[in-house]
């Protein structure tokens, strides 16, 4: 597992996985449903993507997004979204 701090981290650990999978930039757009410029951008680091795009990226390479050390959340602490406290 590795440990990403950085965009500039996440873009270069994005690359490699696309290098090893033998996949150009355009055929990783084509998988994950998003443009080329993006790839483009996200492998370079840029700081302003969408993040949903970016998890569609990291499904499309086989990958899942992990957060660890945070505090575990009950669900009983996120109101629905339906919930206005009536």
């Amino acid at each position: 597992m590795r440990s990403i701090a950085t965009t500039v981290q996440l873009g270069d650990n994005l690359r490699a996985a696309r290098k090893q999978l033998g996949l150009t930039q355009p055929q990783l757009a084509l998988a994950a449903g998003v443009g080329v410029r993006f790839i483009v951008d996200l492998e370079a680091g840029k700081a302003t993507l969408r993040l949903e795009n970016v998890l569609r990226v990291i499904d499309a390479l086989g990958g899942t997004l992990q957060i660890i050390g945070l505090p575990s959340a009950a669900p009983e602490n996120h109101p629905k979204s339906n919930d206005h406290g009536a």
